[in-house]
């Protein structure tokens, strides 16, 4: 029996492992991959609070050394299921169960997919949802950014050290990136831009991408163009599937807290990208992982 079991190893994860350990409980994290979550994928951090650049991989390591030290004990897992049984919180694994006083959720999200004719067929083969992990696959080469967004803008800039050229495709006339990041695009001399127009199809051979067809939204034109990779960044989807039969999540998915992270099922917290917010940033996934971690403290001490 845990006091505490935090699902994810994120910034939001680690941070409420964190909180929750020095309080002297019994805490475990449960993690499928590494350390880090989606900030592994990111080469460059620029906004986060004492550090004017550092890479995701180095503050995700930065994160998680602080936690050997005050016994977080790490376990690997992917997690089918958690139920809430007389008050215990039951964590069902592929190969194991848990139990746990309190469950904190940080899961975070994935990657949405366009779901365009080509978008499967060429995965890992040209179609790629990480710049980071994949770019330097693609040097010399043309690429293709799908999206308007920070994260778009962000992975297109990051490209432009590896490409020939980087084209940004948007549905809309405009960016939604924060305007240092649209500066940066429009000042990049390799950076170009398709407006008002969605990706229908992604074709190619029998090894990779080679093309990429467009419909202009507005003149219902169809255009093709040349492309040896294609980067999608169209959003974002939260990995709740685990939660669903605990009644916690709107209609999106998304898992709904109160300003303490605490759901509508008593000793069930959710932190960082998979919760119902407006701002999904490191910075924020961190004020969430304390604010959860001093909760959870809080109601096991308390007896709920």
């Amino acid at each position: 029996m845990y006091d505490t079991i935090v699902i994810g190893a994120g910034p939001a994860g680690m941070t409420a492992a964190l909180y929750v350990a020095r309080s002297n409980l019994k805490v475990a994290l449960l993690e499928q991959g590494a350390p880090g979550g989606q900030m592994n994928n990111t080469a460059d951090i620029e906004n986060y609070p004492g550090y004017e650049l550092i890479s995701g991989p180095e503050l995700s390591m930065k994160m998680y050394e602080p936690l050997e030290k005050f016994g977080v004990e790490n376990i690997y897992g992917i997690v089918e299921s958690i139920t809430d049984k007389d008050g215990v919180k039951i964590i069902k694994t592929a190969d194991q169960t848990y139990e746990t006083k309190t469950v904190i959720v940080a899961t975070g999200a994935k990657h949405r997919t366009l779901g365009v004719l080509g978008e499967a067929t060429y995965a890992s083969r040209g179609v790629s949802y990480c710049a980071v992990c994949d770019g330097a696959f693609f040097r010399g080469q043309d690429l293709l950014v799908v999206g308007g967004g920070d994260s778009a803008v962000e992975e297109a800039l990051f490209l432009t050290r590896f490409a020939n050229s980087v084209t940004i495709v948007h549905r809309r006339d405009e960016l939604r990136a924060q305007k240092i990041l649209q500066e940066r695009a429009f000042a990049n001399p390799k950076i170009r831009f398709i407006w008002d127009s969605v990706v229908r199809e992604i074709k190619g051979n029998d090894i990779k991408v080679t093309e990429v067809e467009f419909e202009n939204v507005k003149t219902k034109e169809i255009s093709t163009q040349a492309f040896g990779g294609v980067f999608i960044y169209v959003g974002l989807d939260p990995v709740s599937s685990m939660v669903k039969d605990l009644g916690i999540t709107d209609e999106a998915g998304w898992i709904e807290t109160d300003n303490h992270m605490r759901t509508a099922v008593s000793g069930v917290y959710a932190v960082g990208d998979v919760r119902k917010k407006d701002l999904r940033q490191i910075t924020t996934a961190v004020g969430d992982g304390a604010t959860a971690g001093i909760a959870a403290y809080q109601d096991i001490t308390s007896g709920f």
